[in-house]
């Protein structure tokens, strides 16, 4: 080649060429690998694997394998030219990097920002275990709020709701949230009605409390038994006699997305019984409010029927399978099916006759079986184990007999 600008711009790509191979090893963007493009310029027989037309004398691009015309090397994704030094590899395609960032770089699924990378050139990002909501490391740290319920981040472009309290409750576990008392009483008679399903119907009339955090926190500094190990307390079976103060009327959400004009009362409790009251934290999906409401029932049956003071991994395990056992049914039935809950020893059953439930509360149902499922506490999470293993092998009837008579779980 004569022409002395060709020679000059030859010269300059070889130089690159020198420099990005000195430059030690490039950098990974998962799992594909930024390489140097090489740039040669022999004279000699070569068939383009693009065109599959003969290159002959000229310029003419080595890579992958094979050569290249320059304008035949193109982007999988945009189909125009690489030219760069760098380009992406996917599947055997190649890609600008500009191309595949767009198609395969995960981007952050709060701040809607591609995920940067660690100082190895690694793309570093956490995911939710159940949702799989991909985020940026920083925002752990950063003060993104999570909903209370569902645990997912709140997006930048998505308005939580905040609680009295602060807690954060997504608008799609709002939709179904129970704020008030009048709210959760039919809520609490299918409870009721799914006990009576399985032969363990609760004979006494037992208050239901709807309440706020700290009227729940200082109703459990009243007690004087009970496990309460658990960092957040979200239901109460009580015992003692208090005076506790409920929620009378749903509230509103006001500027901000903050809820407002909370109406509440005070609510004395009599000790009728061994049980006064149960108390639910309000602001929480149907789905989740029932399952601690199941689990807190039942805690209230092994006190009414004289069960001696059981160790927390036996008596939180137990009950962590009553409230699985509801979700099961629920997201069951929820489908439009009429299904019977039943324990194996028991001929008794009970439909429940709720309408299909939207996609999104049979996936909360899940999620809140998987959070008693994958649960590492010891007293709710390993009860919650051993218990269900018991039920299954023996039936729920059998299990409780046993644990009446020895206070552990049948192996």
């Amino acid at each position: 080649m004569d022409n002395k600008s060709y020679e000059e711009e030859d010269e300059q790509l070889a130089r690159a060429l020198q420099e990005s191979l000195n430059a030690g090893s490039p950098p990974h963007y998962n799992g594909s690998i930024y390489r140097p493009l090489p740039f040669f310029f022999p004279s000699g027989f070569r068939i383009c694997a693009g065109c599959k037309r003969e290159i002959g004398h000229g310029r003419y691009l080595s890579c992958m394998g094979t050569v290249w015309h320059p304008e035949c090397f193109r982007c999988h994704a945009c189909d125009q030219p690489i030219s760069d030094y760098e380009f992406s590899m996917h599947e055997n395609f190649p890609y600008h990097k500009s191309c595949y960032r767009e198609l395969y770089h995960p981007k952050c699924d709060v701040c809607k920002q591609f995920i940067p990378t660690n100082r190895s050139g690694l793309v570093e990002y956490r995911a939710h275990p159940f949702w799989m909501q991909k985020y940026c490391p920083s925002h752990e740290r950063d003060g993104t709020p999570r909903c209370c319920s569902c645990e997912r981040m709140e997006p930048r472009d998505t308005k939580y709701v905040t609680l009295d309290d602060g807690r954060k409750l997504c608008l799609e576990c709002l939709n179904s949230a129970i704020m008030d008392n009048s709210e959760c009483q039919p809520l609490y008679l299918d409870i009721q009605e799914f006990y009576e399903g399985l032969n363990m119907k609760v004979e006494q009339q037992i208050p239901l409390l709807l309440v706020e955090r700290q009227a729940l926190n200082e109703a459990r500094e009243g007690e004087k038994n009970g496990h309460h190990d658990v960092s957040e307390t979200r239901g109460l079976c009580l015992s003692e006699e208090q005076i506790v103060t409920r929620i009378l009327r749903r509230p509103i959400i006001g500027p901000g997305y903050r809820i407002m004009d909370i109406i509440t009362g005070p609510y004395r409790l009599v000790r009728q019984c061994d049980v006064t009251a149960i108390l639910v934290l309000y602001g929480l999906p149907r789905l989740l409010t029932g399952s601690i409401l199941a689990h807190e029932m039942m805690h209230a049956w092994l006190r009414l029927k004289g069960f001696r003071a059981l160790s927390p991994v036996v008596e939180e395990g137990i009950c962590q399978v009553l409230a699985h056992m509801w979700l099961d049914s629920e997201i069951i039935s929820g489908t439009g099916t009429n299904v019977a809950s039943s324990s194996s020893s028991s001929s008794s059953s009970t439909s429940s006759k709720k309408g299909p439930r939207s996609q999104f509360e049979r996936k909360l149902g899940e999620f809140f079986k998987h959070q008693i499922e994958s649960d590492t506490s010891s007293a709710y999470g390993d009860g919650f184990r051993a218990g269900n293993q018991a039920v299954l092998r023996y039936g729920l009837r059998r299990t409780l007999d046993h644990i009446k008579y020895t206070g552990t779980f049948p192996y």
